[in-house]
């Protein structure tokens, strides 16, 4: 009960007009921590939700794979430069972004997760590895200004902090190999 208030308490605060223009106004706030803390405060609401329609999941996502790559196709959907973009001046795309991130991409990570053996894990894993270095390329090496209400100086911040995502990942994956794990 505690996780679902302040799962609410987060959703709530980053609607709010001040904070959520605080964090649109820079790509890399908008990227990596609007989105990112849209999805925890789904994360937070979903044991409320898991718990009351336990059915449902048990049903729908019995294995954990279909909520998986519904949190995969989303999260993959809001990469994109042309979205992240137009949730500034679009206002359903705005609120897609606020319900799919929190409620759908959120609440299915958090049923998932636990579902998925160790080798779905590492599926996944490795594939948000292989896209964060491919999103830090993009934005890194591309000469032209892709967004139209970020400026190319921007969008190179973001590839950085995508590179910076990259090696964390990269030596997480390091010290598991090097590190027992018997007890």
């Amino acid at each position: 009960m505690k996780q679902t208030v302040a799962g609410m308490i987060l959703f709530t605060l980053l609607a709010v007009p001040p904070i959520r223009e605080l964090f649109e106004s820079a790509m890399i706030t908008h990227m990596l921590v609007q989105l990112p803390l849209l999805i925890v405060s789904g994360w937070l609401m979903g044991s409320s939700v898991i718990n009351r329609y336990h059915n449902f999941f048990q049903k729908w996502n019995a294995d954990g794979v279909a909520g998986m790559l519904l949190v995969v196709t989303i999260t993959m959907y809001w990469m994109l430069p042309r979205v992240l973009d137009e949730s500034l001046v679009i206002w359903y795309i705005e609120l897609f972004k606020f319900t799919g991130l929190s409620f759908l991409t959120g609440i299915s990570l958090r049923d998932s997760w636990k579902k998925l053996g160790v080798i779905g894990k590492s599926f996944i894993f490795l594939n948000y590895l292989s896209m964060f270095a491919l999103m830090a390329w993009v934005y890194i090496d591309i000469p032209v200004q892709i967004c139209n209400n970020y400026l190319e100086v921007e969008q190179k911040m973001l590839g950085w902090g995508f590179l910076a995502i990259t090696l964390a990942m990269v030596l997480y994956i390091i010290q598991q190999v090097f590190t027992d794990h018997s007890a």
